[in-house]
């Protein structure tokens, strides 16, 4: 039995649509990161990162959402390109996803409307940063109906996880500028996994509220003197 550890974030939503997409069997863990409860040992156990998602599969933890993937899919043998040619490209675009494209998109997401601090620099960076690592998955986008050609894949749910957040990370003209990214989302989002990934956020009562508690938990370095 797996354990899933999840809240609505993009990472743990990727896990999500994976699970529901490969009808494999798992115990939803709600964990309302802005009540602190990432922080507790039981979990620091499990994840000492403090982060989701994470997951247990018959005694074994994993934790960093693009790890889980790889992980699920070689143990199910699904949703890897059919080609052995591209499993190559496959790390490559997962990988990317996990290295530019979600630190990026955080962090432009950070400095906008979280930040304590406004700076203007930083907010320039990460913006540009992450405008020009979603223009390069939607240009590959371009090229096929997938992220690899023609098979619905890990690197696909991966971008889904975090494409929503694109209109709050740049802005809505931005959006509607990556038309590839667009024509995934809509086709992904009409499967029923992942409708049914969408909707498991819901059954939970997870905060909702950014108050003073929810950012000293998720954001401890405002109120650290380092």
């Amino acid at each position: 039995m797996i354990d899933f550890y999840f809240n609505a974030a993009p990472n743990p939503m990727k896990v999500a649509l994976f699970l529901e997409e490969s009808g494999l069997v798992y115990r939803a863990k709600p964990l309302d990161t802005k009540l602190g409860q990432q922080h507790t040992p039981e979990f620091l156990s499990i994840n000492p990162n403090a982060k989701l998602p994470a997951l247990i599969d018959d005694g074994v933890s994993l934790f960093d959402s693009n790890a889980i993937l790889l992980y699920l899919a070689e143990k199910t043998g699904t949703f890897l390109p059919q080609d052995a040619a591209l499993r190559g490209p496959m790390l490559s675009w997962l990988f990317f996803v996990a290295s530019g494209v979600g630190p990026y998109s955080g962090q432009a997401v950070h400095f906008q409307h979280f930040a304590v601090d406004k700076s203007p620099y930083a907010v320039k960076r990460y913006r540009f940063e992450a405008r020009r690592h979603w223009q390069i998955i939607d240009d590959q986008l371009g090229k096929g109906r997938y992220m690899l050609g023609d098979d619905y894949t890990i690197v696909d749910m991966a971008v889904w996880g975090w494409a929503p957040r694109i209109p709050f990370m740049l802005d809505n003209d931005s959006a509607a500028g990556f038309t590839n990214i667009k024509g995934l989302m809509d086709e992904l989002n009409e499967r029923p996994a992942a409708q049914r990934a969408l909707a498991l956020p819901g059954q939970h009562p997870f905060k909702t509220e950014m108050d003073a508690a929810a950012i000293r938990f998720m954001y401890p370095q405002i109120f650290s003197d380092e």
